[in-house]
């Protein structure tokens, strides 16, 4: 896959849902939430300042990071699906 986000954006692969709940109980495909998790496939330049000056993304590929719940926009890239979000949507690394 040749994929290279724009400006402060990143390509970040959702980790799976879980599939049961503390107390052992599964849960169907309907019930689950929405991940909030993912792993860092690849990040743009950074941001232009207003000076013009490219002001790089602080996070870099294969780390683990928590997202808002509604940030990004999905896309499917060789049959995965992704998710595009901008930098300032990522609440902090895992790990």
């Amino acid at each position: 896959m040749k994929f290279k986000p724009a400006g402060d954006r990143i390509l970040i692969r959702p980790l799976e849902a879980k599939e049961k709940t503390k107390g052992g109980i599964y849960l169907p495909d309907t019930a689950k939430e929405k991940p909030q998790e993912g792993e860092i496939i690849a990040v743009g330049a950074g941001k232009k300042s207003d000076e013009g000056k490219v002001i790089p993304v602080e996070f870099k590929k294969g780390e683990k990071v928590l997202y808002g719940k509604y940030s990004g926009t999905e896309i499917t890239i060789d049959e995965e699906k992704y998710l595009i979000i901008r930098e300032e949507d990522i609440l902090g690394t895992i790990g």
